[in-house]
């Protein structure tokens, strides 16, 4: 049985549950303040020294910089960050200015680029985020705090606190993404399709992973339906710096697509 929790945050009644072309750099120092009493764990508990931050980069030079500079805020530069990226703008070299290790691959989709991403993780516990300021790297402490609480898999939902920053067709198609995921598996979701999650370095590396559009529901889907501890907690969600490469329509008719052949393979197991 799974064991999808709630942060009490959202409902305190709520009972539902290396690629070719690879170069790394030193990761950088940073002198932040918000961070730092998260990354001094008592013996056994993992602290920022142990988190890798992943994601897949396209074209987002307008927006990497601040995300890896909020990373290195939060983390007190103590986080490690992978980008896979498959730009032709500045945002590779933006990247490794800021200590990233950045993978180079030709742009094969939002899938591929994440899977590189997570498997490359190097450390006990890996943190995808998206790379176009959308998500808030504050909650990064909290996120660890739920991995060292238990936690295999800790999800940032969007949709319970409202996602107004969202566009309203994919606001509705994300609730409607989970309440597909909800129907199949049985247990209740709020987001599916959230860029924002915690892992366990073992589950991200004992799981194949298929889906390429469809990446961010199957990384929920498969652990919380192998019995995986999973957590769901509210986070803000702000306006994305930069253009979308995601067609709304073909892009969410992939997602739910992954969402019924994911559940039905892992029904079959």
């Amino acid at each position: 049985m799974s064991q999808l929790q709630r942060d009490g945050r959202a409902d305190p009644t709520a009972s539902d549950g290396g690629g070719e072309g690879e170069r790394a750099t030193d990761a950088s120092a940073g002198a932040a303040e918000s961070g730092a009493e998260a990354t001094a764990g008592t013996d056994g508990e993992f602290t920022f020294d142990d988190v890798t931050v992943v994601m897949g980069t396209y074209n987002e030079a307008a927006a990497i910089g601040a995300v890896l500079d909020d990373i290195d805020r939060v983390s007190d530069g103590r986080a490690n960050v992978v980008c896979v990226d498959g730009s032709d703008d500045r945002t590779p070299e933006i990247a490794r200015e800021r200590g990233a290790r950045v993978i180079e691959q030709e742009p094969q989709g939002y899938g591929v680029a994440v899977r590189a991403a997570v498997l490359a993780a190097d450390r006990p516990v890996v943190v995808t985020t998206d790379c176009d300021d959308t998500y808030p790297m504050e909650a990064l402490p909290e996120f660890l705090a739920l991995v060292n609480d238990g936690a295999d898999v800790v999800s940032g939902d969007r949709i319970t606190p409202g996602a107004d920053a969202m566009p309203i067709l994919n606001r509705q198609g994300n609730r409607a993404f989970a309440l597909l995921a909800s129907a199949l598996m049985g247990e209740r979701v709020r987001d599916t399709t959230t860029g924002m999650r915690a892992y366990r370095r073992e589950v991200v590396q004992e799981i194949a992973w298929t889906e390429n559009t469809g990446l961010s529901a199957e990384l929920l889907v498969r652990p919380l339906m192998r019995g995986y501890d999973v957590r769901e907690v509210p986070i803000e969600y702000d306006e994305r710096t930069g253009e979308t490469k995601l067609d709304p329509f073909a892009g969410g008719a992939a997602i739910a697509k992954s969402i019924v052949t994911v559940c039905l393979e892992e029904r079959r197991r």
